[in-house]
């Protein structure tokens, strides 16, 4: 079940804005994150569409939209 909620199509004749897309935070080697399971890492790699992060016990490879990964 998904806990966001749909978005709407956008019909070509409406006057009103579409919504801009939500901004994708850019990620750099050595940056200092925190994620919302595994705690606080530094990232090691960065790839086009992820990101390589050690968090000391492990290194995992979090996916693009970065939903639960926030930079310190």
């Amino acid at each position: 079940m998904s806990t966001t909620p749909a978005r709407r199509r956008h019909p070509a004749t409406s006057p009103f804005r579409r919504e801009p897309a939500p901004a994708v935070p850019e990620f750099h080697r050595d940056d200092r994150v925190t994620h919302d399971s595994h705690g606080m890492g530094r990232v090691v790699g960065v790839e086009t569409d992820a990101v390589r992060v050690d968090f000391g016990t492990c290194t995992m490879r979090i996916l693009s939209p970065y939903s639960k990964l926030a930079k310190l």
